[in-house]
């Protein structure tokens, strides 16, 4: 009897322990499942592109939150393009009789069309577009200057300033820019130069550095030809646009056909110089020149469906053919580009799901607007590279993905995408499946200290056993 209850309990305790050790050691993968793999980070785009590679989870900008963001297809994509590269789909331009031109797009500076453009050659008047530049950064208009001894050549342009006569800025920069007198550009010169000429020329190409003129060097506020005073078309037609944006007198200026002034021992009434200001409504500028060295050279801008274009004409034979090449310029321009703005800012342009809460989804926005300009014949669309899941907690423009312009196959820029509103963190429900793999580690830990238990009761009955089973001595007394 004792035996067997002490087999029983050591197979009672042997069975314990196998399910202790079972249920201590079970996978915890095989009651909760495995967790699914890293999707393909693919973005929505307006026209088919091709899938982007696979993706990895990396850390998000801001907050503890991941995403999923795509491999070095996206920063090979941002690789920069030249700037003529976007001229492909455009016809050619039309055949000019220059020596150099330029053509940009006033806003963007985009580059449409150049040739020679670098060159640095003598330009005429065009100088005074500098001059002009100096002059409002470092005067007032209402000011009043005293003309300086000045003797100019019987070729200037002039308005016949007499030495002493005193004349407001406003007035000497009107005759300075559409009649191009060239004593009204001495006088300027000498007075914000505080007496000094020379000074000012250093204030001109200080200032030329600064603006990124690097084929530009003046040595004369007025254009005559003299030695180490150039520039280029680019430089030309860079300058011009910069005056345009940020200069509204100046910009005003350019656009009248005549004008009053009336400061001055007398009334004068001075005309423009660039006729074709008043030939064409949308021509709006900008600086005419002509000097033996530099031919005849214009600087001329205008406006059509809301895009503005400058280009310059240097070394042309006549006043007519000056027009007519710059108008060529023009026209063919207008005819073949114009502004597009593909994308604008706060544009929801993804909804990547919210994990851990179906059927939520978070917006993606475009974080700036981009307008440029584009061939007319350009095919131009967005491929967009967004993670198809986002954890929170993501906080508000935390940028997680972006979209890239595209024209034809070329990425012509790449813009980020921010969430729209911030991403909190999302609290998961316990599963059954953790339920189970809890409940089954502590019936492991009961069905471990019964195994103790039953090895205890085990040991007990079998020394106890032992003890009365001992055999009596047959000694003989």
């Amino acid at each position: 009897m004792i035996r067997r209850g002490a087999g029983v309990g050591l197979a009672l305790a042997v069975v314990l322990a196998v399910c202790g050790a079972v249920a201590a050691g079970w996978p915890r993968e095989a009651l909760a499942g495995s967790p699914p793999a890293s999707g393909i980070t693919t973005g929505a785009s307006p026209s088919p592109a091709p899938t982007g590679p696979s993706a990895s989870t990396s850390r998000a900008p801001t907050g503890t939150g991941t995403f999923t963001s795509p491999e070095p297809e996206a920063r090979r994509a941002a690789a920069p393009v030249p700037a003529s590269a976007a001229r492909r789909t455009a016809p050619a331009p039309p055949p000019l009789g220059v020596r150099a031109a330029a053509l940009i797009e006033e806003s963007s500076g985009d580059r449409l069309y150049g040739r020679n453009s670098g060159a640095e050659l003598a330009i005429a008047s065009t100088t005074k577009l500098m001059t002009a530049l100096i002059t409002l950064e470092h005067t007032r208009l209402s000011t009043v200057f005293a003309d300086p001894d000045y003797h100019p050549a019987a070729q200037d342009s002039q308005i016949d300033l007499a030495p002493g006569e005193r004349m407001s800025v406003h007035d000497l920069l009107f005759a300075m820019l559409l009649p191009s007198a060239d004593d009204a550009a001495v006088d300027l010169a000498y007075n914000v130069g505080h007496g000094s000429v020379s000074r000012f020329l250093a204030m001109m190409n200080a200032r030329a550095r600064q603006l990124g003129l690097n084929h530009t060097h003046y040595t004369t506020p007025s254009g005559l030809d003299t030695a180490g005073n150039y520039s280029s078309a680019t430089d030309l037609v860079n300058l011009a646009s910069y005056l345009l944006r940020h200069e509204a007198f100046f910009k005003r200026t350019v656009a009248q056909t005549h004008a009053v002034l009336r400061t001055g021992s007398h009334v004068r009434v001075v005309t423009d110089l660039n006729d074709l200001v008043a030939r064409f409504r949308w021509i709006n500028g900008v600086k005419t020149g002509h000097t033996l060295d530099a031919g005849y050279v214009l600087v001329a801008s205008g406006t059509q469906r809301g895009m503005t274009l400058i280009d310059a004409v240097l070394g042309t034979s006549s006043e007519a053919a000056r027009d007519a090449n710059a108008l060529a310029l023009l026209n063919w321009g207008f005819a073949n580009f114009g502004l597009r703005t593909p994308v604008h800012a706060g544009k929801v342009l993804a909804r990547p799901a919210v994990a851990d809460k179906p059927g939520a989804y978070a917006r993606l926005v475009a974080a700036s607007t981009y307008t440029h300009v584009f061939p007319k014949a350009a095919k131009v669309r967005l491929r967009v590279t967004a993670p198809a899941q986002l954890t929170g907690p993501l906080a508000q423009d935390t940028q997680v993905g972006s979209v890239a312009v595209l024209e034809g196959r070329r990425v012509v820029t790449r813009i980020p995408l921010v969430l729209g509103a911030a991403l909190p963190q999302i609290k998961k429900p316990e599963s059954i499946a953790s339920v189970i793999v809890i409940s089954v580690t502590l019936s492991g830990l009961l069905v471990a200290a019964g195994a103790v238990i039953g090895l205890t009761m085990f040991w007990r009955e079998w020394t106890k056993g032992t003890r009365h089973a001992r055999p009596r001595s047959t000694k003989p007394r």
